[in-house]
């Protein structure tokens, strides 16, 4: 029987029974696990079975490699962990279920920004529900190693470099890296915002501008990306996200430069903002904030959406679930209503932030998680960055590889 093909079926007492839901998504860390925990007691509270279906990779791009080949043969899962274009990509092709009913309903289009619901929505028709907002220019430091370095939060560019070089100097790792490429993409993002502003940011990285792309600000942003290279460890290829976190929690190294899905490590671990560890932005970023949405996006199962869909889609946006699931997971809701109160530290500013961002028109989709451009253009990104980080190109042969690299994937 494919799954969720049954509707809900009244049980002997006139309760109503659901078809598992089955889940595909890549929150295989601690914390992230902790979080996705929270919508699956939510579910089982209804009487929804959950299939996991985990696919490791904290970018998603192996999900989505998994992904294709299910819906390939016929069978795709209830509900898949989607990011951006990637929503919009399915939805042109035909394949995600119609969510309006719901979303009219319960009201989504009045409290979901207008930024997330350009992913959200395709053709007018909500097709996907959003767990949270991230936002991706965030710095992780471990506070203890600071204060034994007299290191305060760096306010720009050149004092970050400093306080880098005086934890190599300390004999410590002074920035925890991933060598995957969306993680280097993720540093790219920050330092591409920090170096150029919004304004050039928006012209490279949203309009595909081949004079920003090609441009002397371009090259800056790659010789600073060479001197990040410079204070990672040699230990770094294929390490994954959480690993390189660990290693900040451990004391092992001082600075994570990573999305806010971090602080769940963080928090997993046992560990307070501002006592054990800091969350800054980065510096010359200090005014934007780069984003990305993880939404739920249902697969059509048949000509209408399976109830057990659609208490999916309930779940995820009730304003209880979007707060206990993003205290925990270290993003802030993808509602506007939703209440602070709940959220430490680093939540309160990262709802603060979001909140000041998307008035002053200084809120960006990410490049490095797809909510630029399409996944083509990322991916052509992904791989020059990539190449220059591991020292294939200097970085003017970067910028060249980088014109020539989205024009192709256009």
């Amino acid at each position: 029987m494919g799954v969720a093909a049954l509707a809900l079926t009244a049980g002997a007492a006139g309760t109503a029974y659901a078809e598992d839901v089955e889940v595909l998504h890549w929150w295989t860390s601690g914390g992230e696990a902790s979080a996705l925990n929270v919508l699956k007691e939510d579910l089982e509270g209804q009487g929804i079975g959950w299939q996991d279906m985990p696919v490791a990779g904290g970018g998603g791009t192996q999900a989505m490699t998994v992904l294709r080949a299910r819906v390939t043969s016929g069978n795709p899962p209830t509900a898949v962990q989607m990011l951006g274009f990637d929503i919009q990509d399915w939805a042109n092709e035909g394949a995600l279920a119609d969510l309006n009913a719901q979303a009219g309903e319960e009201g989504w289009d009045e409290v979901v920004p207008a930024a997330l619901q350009k992913f959200s929505k395709s053709d007018g028709k909500w097709v996907a529900a959003p767990v949270n907002v991230h936002s991706t220019n965030w710095v992780w430091a471990n506070k203890q190693l600071l204060d034994e370095l007299g290191i305060a939060e760096p306010q720009n560019w050149d004092e970050f470099v400093v306080a880098l070089e005086k934890v190599k100097a300390a004999g410590k790792t002074p920035l925890a890296h991933g060598g995957q490429p969306w993680q280097d993409a993720t540093l790219f993002d920050a330092v591409a915002m920090a170096t150029g502003g919004p304004e050039f940011y928006e012209k490279a990285f949203i309009e595909l501008d081949p004079e920003a792309l090609g441009s002397d600000t371009m090259k800056e942003i790659f010789d600073r990306m060479a001197v990040l290279r410079s204070y990672v460890d040699e230990n770094f290829s294929g390490r994954d996200w959480n690993l390189a976190t660990a290693m900040v929690i451990n004391g092992d190294a001082a600075f994570q430069m990573m999305g806010d899905w971090a602080k769940g490590e963080f928090l997993n671990a046992d560990q307070a903002p501002g006592e054990d560890f800091l969350c800054f932005r980065f510096p010359g970023t200090q005014d934007q904030v780069t984003f990305n949405a993880d939404q739920f996006a249902m697969f059509a199962q048949g000509s209408e959406v399976g109830p057990e869909q659609a208490a999916l889609a309930s779940a995820i946006m009730s304003p209880a679930f979007q707060s206990a699931f993003n205290v925990v997971k270290g993003s802030v809701p993808a509602r506007t209503d939703v209440s602070d109160e709940a959220f430490d530290a680093c939540g309160k500013k990262g709802m603060a932030d979001l909140k000041a961002a998307a008035a002053s028109g200084n809120l960006y989709g990410s490049m490095a998680h797809g909510h630029a451009n399409p996944a083509a253009v990322k991916n052509a990104m992904y791989d020059v960055i990539t190449a220059h980080f591991n020292g294939e190109y200097d970085s003017d042969t970067a910028v060249d590889e980088l014109v020539t690299s989205v024009e192709i994937a256009q």
